[in-house]
């Protein structure tokens, strides 16, 4: 499969998973007898996955509720002149929006922690991928958050992740809900699907200041090394910024 140009911060914040979706891609593939895919975006904003994605050959829809974000999604698409479906709508109302059984893979990235039903969100994207299919979840981790909470001295915001069940620091987070890597492995595994390994994306990404990545040749490629070689490690999968699943659908 062709490869996905990527540099500097976004490349090593992102490396984990591409890996993931490059290997879906090609299982895919090679198991529909096709090159051209058909992916969902669900929740995909402005197109950082969906763009690329298109660029590679696939037939790509986004589905989000924003319209600002969808008109700016165009305007990626348009420059990097690639074609990609823009649809407006929430991830709940994906079957109303999208037919069954339509879909080789669907993209779920920092949607579940923002949707009213996670559940609900998830046995619709099921509903969308035709038998095999895949659905890749990317979202928030809790431990991540107790741990940057306290690096910036606010440590009863930090005690309160690690006892909240949606994981939250406070009435004033922004994030609805947060996952561990068990609790998202049983969300989709009453969804519809069968979960596979999770793996940790932003380990190091997010501790180190953008101006070493800017300033040092090879950098970037290292820090991008250093978060593959560490996605999988048992501890530090654990505290790494977001989580990243694959599930098959039943």
């Amino acid at each position: 499969m062709e490869s996905i140009k990527q540099t500097g911060a976004a490349a090593a914040r992102t490396a984990v998973v591409w890996d993931a979706l490059r290997a879906v891609l090609d299982e895919r593939v090679a198991a529909q007898g096709r090159e051209r895919l058909d992916i969902v975006d669900a929740g995909g904003g402005t197109g950082g996955f969906a763009v690329p994605l298109a660029g590679l050959g696939h037939a790509v829809t986004v589905v989000d509720p924003s319209p600002d974000s969808l008109a700016a999604l165009e305007r990626r698409a348009a420059d990097a002149g690639v074609g990609v479906r823009s649809l407006q709508g929430d991830a709940a109302d994906l079957g109303d929006l999208l037919p069954g059984d339509s879909a080789d893979l669907v993209i779920c990235h920092s949607v579940l922690e923002y949707v009213d039903d996670p559940r609900r969100a998830l046995t619709a994207m099921a509903g969308l991928l035709r038998a095999g299919g895949v659905i890749s979840v990317l979202a928030a981790n809790p431990v991540a958050t107790a741990i940057h909470r306290a690096a910036s001295g606010r440590f009863d915001e930090a005690l309160h992740v690690l006892g909240d069940p949606e994981g939250r620091w406070g009435d004033r987070d922004p994030t609805p809900r947060r996952f561990t890597a068990e609790g998202l492995a049983q969300l989709l595994s009453t969804s519809g699907f069968t979960p596979g390994e999770a793996h940790g994306v932003r380990v190091f990404a997010d501790l180190v200041p953008s101006r070493l990545l800017d300033g040092e040749p090879g950098a970037a490629t290292a820090l991008a090394a250093l978060e593959q070689a560490a996605a999988s490690h048992p501890v530090l999968r654990d505290i790494a910024t977001q989580l990243h699943l694959l599930g098959h659908r039943k």
